[in-house]
Order: structure tokens, then C-alpha cells, then sequence
């Protein structure tokens, strides 16, 4: 799974170069007047191309390498496909949790299973959140208290996590969208309230990882999940906005949402005493 996430990654940066050499290189901007002003995909390339017919020599190949850019890009995507069809599987195979997340699909659920493996070498929820960078560091002086980002740390779990908590912002009625916000009326700035976002999405999948765990050694299986699990917590893609975003374990229930505040039990009513009349 980890070699399939890589070529995920490499595929999907390959694919993006050549349509940005598309966009706004001298092929598309040479034959088009004015160049392309809209978000480039290779349909959309194929489209632009299939109305232009140059009669220059420069131009007729640069058409010419510009088709030839477009059958790369539709070929890498063909084997983005087969790729992702394959983690698919193999998340949905390891009977994971994790695409319950909201703004966790397979490919993202793979990344994170491939670079953790067994989740039970982390004592807990700040070692998990230190190994993938999460943690922000103190960088408090006297009594000014302050935190600075973590450069460190494992940057591909680091990176799903953020992917998931663009995924929440950009999904209003999200809990993560909620926590986001309450955190910008706090005061904090966009970069600090996602920072704080991703902190709780950390705890929300090592939770979901450590969920897994548990069942996996009740059955028998793997750390990484029981083989062959058709629970509701498929790979097969439900649409986010019907997923949990941290209902890993009903205990301890893993949520963004504050927990409602106690009641103080009412104080005891005074008894009145019965005062004896003597004749």
C-alpha cells in the first residue's frame, strides 16, 4: 500500500506539471489569444485544441507537442484510476475505520495505514500528534505563552491530515468547519485556527486507529484492521457529508463539539424546626 500511495503522489504531481506547462506555458498560450483563463483539465485542453488549426510551421508544432501533452495526461490518469481502484481495495480489505472521518477516502486512509502500521508503538494521543507534526511547540518567555508550527515530523501523515481539514472548512455544517470557526472568533488567525483543527483531527484518527486495533486483536487479525470486514466503515466512498468526523470508539467519543457543561446539583432547601411550646 505504501508503494501504490507513492505512485499515487508521483503521478498526480506529473500529471499537474504538464497541464501547468499546458496553462501557462507556450503551448496553449502561443495558440489561444490571450491564453487560457480557466482551471485547465485535459478535456478541456482536448476542447481548446480541436478548434485550432494553425498555419504557421511554429505553430502547427506546438499543436503538435500540445496533443502529444494531452495523450500523456489522459494516460497518467488512467493509471491514477487502476491505482486508486487498487488502494480501494485493499483499504476496504483491511476492514479500517478511518474513511468514517469526514474528508478521509481511500487513497488518504492508505497514506495514513502505510506510514503509521501498528498504531499501538504511540503511548498516546501527544506522541501520535508529535510524530506527524501536529504538536505545535512551546515557544512561551516569561508570561507571555506562545506556540510556533512544527516543521517536523512525518509530513505524508502531516499532509493527509491537512487535506482533511480543508475538506471540513470548505463543508459548512461540518463539526470541523464549527471548530474553525470558533476558533477565528477567539481571535486567532486563519493559519492558527487550522493548525488547532488539524491538532484535533490528529486525536480524532489515532483514535479511529487505535479502535481498529482493538477489533483486529479480538478477531485475531491485524493492527491495521480485520481482513475482510463489510462494516459500514467500507473504502467504497459514502459521500462525506454522511461521515463521522471522529466517532472512532464509543469510549471515549472523540468529537469536536465542546461537551455540554454540568449541572451543579441544587443546594439542599433549609428545614424549618418545629419550636415546642411549653404550658
Amino acid at each position: 500500500m505504501d508503494i501504490l500511495s507513492l505512485d499515487v503522489a508521483s503521478l498526480t504531481k506529473a500529471a499537474a506539471e504538464l497541464l501547468r506547462e499546458l496553462e501557462f506555458g507556450s503551448l496553449l498560450a502561443e495558440l489561444t489569444p490571450g491564453g487560457m483563463h480557466r482551471e485547465l483539465t485535459a478535456r478541456k485542453a482536448a476542447a481548446v485544441l480541436a478548434g485550432i488549426r494553425p498555419r504557421d510551421v511554429a505553430g502547427k508544432i506546438r499543436r503538435q507537442l500540445a496533443v502529444q501533452h494531452v495523450s500523456d495526461i489522459r494516460a497518467l490518469d488512467r493509471k491514477l484510476t487502476a491505482i486508486r481502484a487498487q488502494i480501494a481495495a485493499m483499504v476496504q480489505d483491511s476492514g479500517t475505520g478511518l474513511t468514517r472521518l469526514f474528508g478521509v477516502g481511500p487513497v488518504i486512509a492508505g497514506r495514513v495505514l502505510a506510514e503509521v502500521g501498528d498504531v499501538r508503538r504511540f503511548p498516546s494521543s501527544d506522541h501520535f500528534a508529535t510524530y506527524n507534526g501536529t504538536a505545535p511547540l512551546d515557544v512561551s518567555s516569561g508570561e507571555q505563552v506562545r506556540h510556533r508550527l512544527s516543521r517536523s515530523g512525518n509530513r505524508r501523515i502531516n499532509h493527509a491530515i491537512h487535506m482533511m481539514a480543508v475538506t471540513q472548512i470548505r463543508n459548512r455544517g461540518s463539526e470541523g468547519r464549527a471548530y474553525y470557526e470558533r476558533k477565528r472568533l477567539e481571535g486567532k488567525t486563519g493559519k492558527e485556527a487550522l493548525r488547532c483543527l488539524k491538532r484535533q483531527l490528529s486525536d480524532a484518527v489515532y483514535a479511529r486507529l487505535l479502535a481498529d486495533a482493538r477489533t483486529a486483536a479480538a478477531s485475531g487479525g491485524s493492527p491495521g484492521g480485520q481482513p475482510g470486514n463489510g462494516s459500514d466503515s467500507s473504502a467504497a466512498g459514502s459521500h462525506p457529508g454522511h461521515r463521522l468526523f471522529g466517532q472512532a470508539t464509543p469510549e471515549p467519543a472523540t468529537t469536536l463539539r465542546p461537551p455540554a457543561p454540568r449541572r451543579r446539583p441544587a443546594p439542599p432547601r433549609p428545614v424549618a424546626k418545629k419550636i415546642r411550646q411549653t404550658s
